[in-house]
């Protein structure tokens, strides 16, 4: 079997970013997803737009795809990219009172934007929570993982379900 070697780490065991010059730009494309559950109340308020703050969907959508674009300002050893494209959707699901959040990512770059998507996912789970926190602050965020990504010398992943 091959093994993977973590490339975070110099030659005395500390942190560093991973020199990605040499690598050849390819087109790259992650998808991430996860889900935030929610009293049946804040769900339909959520869906009405009855939430002071605002419209929570379209807020979050809008910190999700800016979570993106900041990653490596959160991400110590994530490196700043240039994306080509980002997109936050919800998928609301009354019958479990959740709404599925999924960000799609892209660039073409050198390295791939697997963090960026997760990170448009979680802070646009965050935002829902911020914004209803006052009605509901027994919300929970779960799931969030990688689900497909594109590109690059690793080649494809797709998550088995």
């Amino acid at each position: 079997m091959d093994e993977k070697v973590l490339t975070h780490f110099d030659e005395e065991g500390r942190a560093k970013m991973v020199e990605v010059g040499e690598k050849l730009n390819t087109r790259r494309e992650a998808v991430a997803r996860g889900s935030i559950y929610m009293k049946e109340e804040t769900l339909l308020r959520i869906v009405d737009r009855n939430i002071e703050k605002g419209d929570v969907l379209a807020v979050s959508q809008v910190a999700g795809i800016m979570a993106a674009k900041k990653t490596s300002d959160m991400i110590p050893m994530c490196h700043n990219i240039v994306l080509t494209g980002a997109d936050i959707s919800f998928h609301i699901d009354e019958k479990n009172n959740k709404i599925d959040i999924e960000a799609t990512v892209r660039t073409t770059g050198k390295t791939g934007v697997e963090i960026e998507a997760l990170s448009a996912v979680s802070v646009a789970a965050l935002t829902i929570y911020d914004m209803c926190k006052a009605i509901d602050r027994g919300m929970e965020i779960t799931d969030i993982r990688l689900v497909k990504k594109t590109g690059g010398k690793s080649g494809d992943y797709i998550r088995e379900k």
